[in-house]
């Protein structure tokens, strides 16, 4: 609805430029009319994108509060900069330390199939060799 609205003052602008010479009076009304309404759009959205930001926050909170995860995190947009630096850091050095667990556990794993694979072709080779 909005945008029809926008949208017809528009054209009812454009339609009466010829009225009014295309005059700088004329330019100068829609120039200041958008100005004026993308000024308050610009608060609008940012009111709307602090709302849901605020919501999603408590339901994670809240997600966390009922799971057994840590409770670190819950509250944490209310931290100074440097707190959150600080929590950022150790998040990263998990990730790392994380990271490098998955590695190993993933190099294990191959080891372990050339293993049995090379096993599995051993216990072939004698049976081959028994049936020649």
């Amino acid at each position: 609805m909005t945008f029809v609205l926008a949208l017809s003052i528009i054209v009812v602008w454009a339609l009466t430029g010829p009225v009014f010479h295309f005059s700088s009076t004329w330019q100068l009304f829609i120039n200041t009319t958008t100005t004026i309404v993308t000024f308050l759009m610009v608060f609008l959205i940012q009111n709307t994108q602090n709302r849901d930001g605020s919501a999603i926050q408590t339901k994670l909170d809240e997600l966390i509060r009922a799971s057994d995860a840590e409770d670190e995190f819950m509250g944490i947009e209310k931290l100074t900069d440097h707190e959150l630096d600080r929590l950022h850091a150790k998040c990263q050095r998990m990730s790392h330390s994380n990271q490098r667990l998955l590695e190993k556990a993933a190099a294990e794993r191959q080891a372990r199939a050339a293993r049995l694979k090379a096993a599995a072709k051993r216990s072939k080779a004698p049976a081959r060799r028994a049936r020649s």
